[in-house]
């Protein structure tokens, strides 16, 4: 039976502890620490002011605080949402010369698209479609690169990252619902130690968002704006429905769509470009490290909310935090986090005989990291997984091994 057979409950609710806290504060370090340098990028293509810039990051961690201790409270499941990295890669390419104004009505304009996706029911009818192997497949090539780098990272910073990995090879054994939480800190204390942490140009200061009128460009619209809803829709949505699928959960894919997307029509004046699922960062609150028992742990979306408030109460001092923290510590942390998800997604991608080859395709096509006509090789993986079955006959004889809907 998945998590939500059981509709939400008081004997449904799940008591927030530690391993929560910490999945959940990991999770959005994560993210931080790998993007946050592509949002300054892509603000500053759109020729934002320092703090208009912190205005930004603080929108959009308004936008995901909210839409992901909502949505999580609501279904009783890990949601967590994020802003689109593959989107603001390709705002940072595209907005140069464009008004700022312009730039606020192309993320509307975007998030509109999103919207009519959820009323419509079309993306959800697609993520259906999709058998649960090459969901797990997709996800599994999405998330490999961190497992990489995780022991990659050795040859950065030896100590740090050998001190971390043994750290979760015992917390594993012996407490494993607080392995994550141990890493991070043995981590922390290396590198404090070692004189890799530089607090010294950090100000913490609130930051208060200002709205901008937006102004609609047809050329923009079409030029920025499709593009945009596609990046957004195939590198990110599509990835995160597949990881609660490949989690066991089976929260409705159309709400998700119509919540965020008005989040982001809401939010998109004061800079929040566009709101989404996340995948990466939501593997990390869906691990059994969490907790052994999968309805009981969407507190730590919730509490990853709960951080994303307050990176957004401070804006852009967030960010200079997290880019103190030395980038073999983030690697490692995120990989250790990951193994479990990766390992599970693996093990359900490759499970059937008759869809492996398919999701074998799904997953190195992913890992692969090929960007084709702007959008990355999670659609492209997903496509090739998909042709690969129709290719095999697989729809004709209607196998459906892994539960495919």
């Amino acid at each position: 039976m998945s998590p939500s057979d059981t509709p939400p409950s008081k004997t449904a609710r799940a008591p927030f502890g530690v391993s929560h806290l910490s999945a959940g504060f990991v999770a959005v370090l994560v993210g931080y620490a790998s993007s946050a340098v592509i949002i300054f990028q892509a603000a500053e293509a759109a020729g934002a002011t320092p703090e208009q810039i912190g205005g930004w990051l603080a929108a959009l961690g308004l936008a995901m605080g909210v839409t992901s201790i909502g949505l999580s409270l609501r279904y009783r499941q890990p949601i967590l949402t994020a802003w689109s990295t593959p989107g603001a890669a390709l705002l940072a390419v595209s907005l140069p010369g464009v008004p700022l104004s312009d730039a606020i009505g192309v993320f509307m304009f975007c998030a509109l698209l999103i919207l009519i996706c959820g009323l419509t029911g079309w993306f959800a009818w697609l993520m259906q479609v999709i058998p649960q192997s090459i969901a797990a497949a997709m996800l599994a090539g999405v998330l490999l690169r961190f497992g990489l780098e995780a022991f990659a990272s050795l040859q950065q910073d030896g100590v740090l990252v050998l001190s971390m990995i043994l750290t979760c090879l015992f917390a594993r054994r012996w407490l494993p619902r607080y392995a994550i939480l141990l890493v991070l800190v043995v981590g922390l204390g290396v590198a404090t130690v070692s004189g890799q942490v530089d607090m010294s140009h950090t100000q913490w200061s609130p930051t208060l968002p200002s709205a901008i009128w937006p102004t609609f460009s047809l050329s923009s619209l079409i030029s920025v704006g499709v593009p945009l809803f596609v990046v957004t829709m195939a590198s990110q949505n599509a990835p995160g429905v597949a990881t609660l699928r490949a989690a066991g959960y089976d929260a409705p894919v159309s709400p998700l769509m119509i919540w965020t997307g008005l989040a982001t029509l809401l939010l998109a004046p004061f800079g929040a470009y566009t709101v989404c699922l996340a995948a990466i960062t939501a593997a990390i609150c869906m691990g059994p490290d969490v907790h052994p028992d999968p309805k009981r742990r969407y507190p730590a979306a919730v509490c990853a909310g709960g951080v994303y408030l307050l990176a957004g109460l401070f804006g852009g001092s967030i960010g200079a935090l997290f880019e103190a923290l030395p980038q073999a510590l983030v690697a490692a942390l995120a990989g250790l986090a990951l193994l479990p998800t990766i390992g599970n997604s693996l093990h359900l991608a490759l499970q059937a005989p008759s869809q492996r080859e398919a999701a074998l395709i799904t997953f190195l096509v992913t890992a692969s990291g090929v960007t084709l006509m702007g959008i990355g090789a999670a659609f492209w993986g997903l496509i090739g997984g998909l042709l690969a079955l129709t290719v095999a006959g697989y729809w004709r004889r209607g196998e459906s091994e892994l539960g495919g809907d």
